[in-house]
């Protein structure tokens, strides 16, 4: 018996799922599984091993690798066509995590950005309605600043993604590989950019806790940050009268630590304070938590997240394609 699992169409909406592209623009729709063996039956498929084309692309720029299957699929004379992965092929995908997890994917930003797989992005009805019902969490209570603000509470927000548990071990994993941040997160013009002092050796303890700060950031380093990204926002803007007084935290952290730091985050002057934890979701919400998540962290004023993590790197995404400021996206 197959293990459940969740629909694309219910994380996402878009061309990616079969949506239209704009008007004029006759690309064919992505289409089901069950579709593409009904119109493609096994016996009249040519197929394509990863094996058989990667190797000779392993170390080529996105740009590079993208018109390399571009052309090996136009030219092709099949209409159905399988890419299969080759059983020595630990990441099989043809855009795999060795050029995700490296600045080689960033050729790629300018034509992936403008194209319609990302203007026609958009969240999927069930993600939305559930943003839309726990909104009500982010209204003002406490203190009411001092000036005119904005009724919609987005654009008081400070979104934080706060990865905890079992990411201690992941971060020191990839700092064992002194990985670098993945993806978009490592675009030029974005603040907070991976550098440690030269003096640090690689491997060596400091190196390590260097890595962890930015990695796997404790309550004062996180307290620190919100300030200093509130603070550098409101300079940004020409009027000074902006504000940040909403704080959502994306974390599966629970308990102590969490109730500490929101207390600390409170007296630091944060009027309202969100988790994950507190919204109200029904069986649908919860097998999409992670996409309302990042749903409400695209629409936050500012947003801090985790430079090595790929649920990071969607929402900068995303962020940057809404064309939000950007000194708006920041790293620990």
């Amino acid at each position: 018996m197959d293990p459940p699992h969740t629909p694309l169409g219910a994380l996402i909406a878009g061309t990616v799922v079969g949506c239209p592209f704009g008007e004029g623009d006759n690309s064919p729709r992505s289409i089901t599984g069950k579709w593409f063996d009904l119109v493609c039956p096994h016996d009249e498929r040519r197929i394509i091993r990863t094996g058989d084309v990667k190797p000779s692309l392993a170390w080529k720029e996105g740009i590079e690798i993208f018109n390399h299957w571009a052309t090996l699929l136009a030219d092709a004379p099949e209409q159905c066509i399988e890419v299969q992965a080759s059983g020595d092929d630990k990441f099989p995908q043809t855009f795999d995590l060795w050029l995700w997890g490296s600045d080689r994917v960033l050729s790629l930003w300018d034509s992936f950005s403008k194209s319609p797989t990302s203007q026609l992005l958009r969240t999927s009805p069930i993600v939305g309605a559930a943003v839309m019902r726990n909104e009500y969490l982010f209204l003002p209570r406490g203190l009411r600043p001092s000036h005119p603000v904005s009724p919609d509470p987005y654009d008081r927000m400070l979104a934080m993604h706060i990865r905890r548990g079992d990411f201690k071990g992941a971060c020191l994993h990839l700092a064992y590989w002194n990985s670098t941040f993945y993806s978009w997160n490592l675009l030029p013009f974005l603040p907070d950019k991976l550098v440690f002092p030269e003096h640090i050796i690689w491997n060596s303890t400091e190196y390590q806790e260097a890595y962890l700060e930015r990695c796997l950031p404790e309550p004062d380093r996180i307290i620190h940050k919100a300030r200093v990204a509130r603070d550098e926002y409101i300079s940004a803007s020409p009027s000074k009268q902006r504000t940040l007084d909403v704080l959502y935290l994306l974390t599966n952290e629970k308990g102590e630590w969490l109730d500490m730091l929101k207390a600390t985050l409170s007296r630091d002057g944060w009027n309202t304070i969100v988790t994950g934890n507190d919204l109200e979701l029904d069986s649908e919400g919860i097998d999409t938590a992670m996409a309302i998540d990042m749903d409400i962290a695209r629409k936050a004023a500012v947003f801090i997240g985790n430079g090595w993590s790929s649920f990071t790197s969607n929402i900068v995404h995303r962020r940057l394609v809404d064309q939000k400021e950007w000194i708006s996206n920041r790293f620990w």
